[in-house]
């Protein structure tokens, strides 16, 4: 099997690679593409050294699968290509998560969407809003959802391989040359991630409503986020607050986030943290409270890794999905 991967050489097409080899993926070929300042370098995978190219027409040719993680506008340009050229495509950027024709999948949420791919194209979701989802999903199946209000404390990794040399920059005393940040982000936190609308809301939140809702087919959830950069490498979290249609006791919550796949419930006495979430593929779910006022709300706290689980383990789940039909 030959899979194209688009952003190779990117941070979370690096971390693409290494999931796929460690969950033992059977591809006999890899397709390295990057942008053309990357062409012809070399990446080491399963112990061979592959040659990286531009992408270009007839390129896609032959491949089973192509994931993609190079931004929106490379994705809106080459994805139906890839597609046309007999490839599923797995896209990690914004450009078609809410296409009506696109499904928007978390495997253990929705997996069954996988099949219905009328343009060839699955979305995979934004980071913080997959951590997310997994754990609204698993509230929803206890006791149904009403409102969500979420904050989210995200990394710099989250704006790619620039925003973790901004905060290496800083943090050793030099000017952070081209910069994600509009303001410095070490020793800071900055309370918008993308740009505001007239409203105020930013792009990342307004993601945050819109895909919840897909995912979960919840066309009509109320969902409210804030979106906040802080000065961690790896790892987002999520302080949510979650209306439920009916009341669940704390010990039912936490049953409840405990049988979800994909999630794993800490005890009281080892709170989830960004730096624990690091490699791993699972969502850490904690801080589960009972509101004191509103016995239908609940509280929780949820971090995982941006790169693997909110990236790029999601998609080669998803492709694990495809392999398998």
């Amino acid at each position: 099997m030959r899979i194209a991967i688009l952003g190779a050489t990117g941070a979370v097409g690096q971390t693409i690679l290494r999931v796929l080899e460690e969950r033992g993926v059977e591809a006999d070929e890899i397709v390295p593409l990057a942008s053309e300042r990357s062409r012809g370098s070399r990446i080491d995978w399963r112990g061979r050294s592959w040659e990286v190219r531009a992408p270009e027409p007839g390129v896609f040719r032959g491949c089973t699968l192509a994931l993609f993680s190079a931004g929106a506008s490379r994705s809106r340009e080459w994805a139906p290509r890839a597609a046309a050229e007999g490839a599923v495509v797995i896209d990690n950027s914004s450009a078609w998560r809410m296409d009506p024709a696109v499904p928007l999948v978390v495997p253990e949420i929705n997996a069954h969407r996988i099949p219905d791919r009328p343009r060839g194209i699955i979305a995979n979701p934004n980071c913080v809003t997959i951590q997310l989802a997994l754990a609204l999903e698993a509230i929803r199946r206890a006791a149904g959802l009403r409102r969500v209000v979420a904050s989210t404390y995200q990394s710099v990794s989250g704006a790619g391989q620039r925003g973790v040399a901004a905060l290496e920059a800083e943090l050793a005393g030099r000017p952070a040359d081209q910069s994600p940040f509009a303001s410095p982000i070490a020793g800071n936190v900055i309370p918008a991630i993308g740009d505001r609308d007239g409203e105020g809301w930013s792009e990342e939140e307004e993601k945050i409503r819109q895909e919840s809702r897909k995912i979960l087919g919840l066309p009509s959830l109320p969902v409210a986020a804030t979106c906040v950069r802080v000065p961690v490498v790896v790892g987002h979290a999520v302080a949510a607050t979650v209306e439920t249609e009916r009341p669940l006791s704390r010990a039912e919550a936490c049953a409840a986030l405990a049988a979800m796949p994909g999630l794993v419930l800490a005890d009281d006495l080892h709170d989830p943290l960004p730096r624990d979430a690091v490699g791993a593929d699972t969502v850490r779910v904690g801080r589960v409270r009972v509101d004191r006022d509103l016995p239908s709300v609940l509280h929780l706290w949820v971090v995982g890794d941006n790169l693997r689980k909110g990236a790029a383990t999601n998609a080669v789940q998803i492709a694990e999905h495809v392999i398998r039909g």
